[in-house]
């Protein structure tokens, strides 16, 4: 605290005048800085994807009938089977676009992951 108060008290004896003619060079840039501004630019520009335009226009979606699953627009992803308690009780491939698997799990609540799409189900 007496740090500050004793810069703030030798800032306001230099007086305004000299605190003035000080700042404008420490508020610029050197011009070497800005000449290399939009090569910055460029570089980060050039990191940014675009969106994988498939998944917006065909979702994986997930649905669920007795004991079967049926998975689309997931070729070539995993289907992974959680239950509550977080441990993983099946794995099954989705080959195809359209895939149907018959999971045979005891009756209870477990959770289903294709990539990102995340399902809660209860088996009956």
């Amino acid at each position: 605290m007496k740090k500050y108060y004793l810069f703030f008290l030798m800032m306001a004896s230099l007086g305004a005048t000299a605190v003035a003619a000080e700042a404008p060079a420490d508020l610029y840039a050197p011009a070497a800085e800005l000449s290399d501004a939009p090569a910055a630019f460029e570089e980060t520009t050039a990191a940014i994807e675009a969106p994988d335009l498939d998944e917006e226009i065909n979702p994986i979606t997930i649905s669920v009938s007795g004991t079967q699953v049926h998975v689309t627009n997931a070729a070539g992803q995993v289907l992974e089977i959680y239950n509550l308690a977080g441990v993983r009780v099946a794995t099954f491939k989705i080959d195809s676009d359209d895939k149907t698997v018959n999971i045979n799990l005891n009756k209870g609540c477990y959770i289903l992951k294709v990539d990102k799409v995340v399902r809660k189900v209860s088996i009956k």
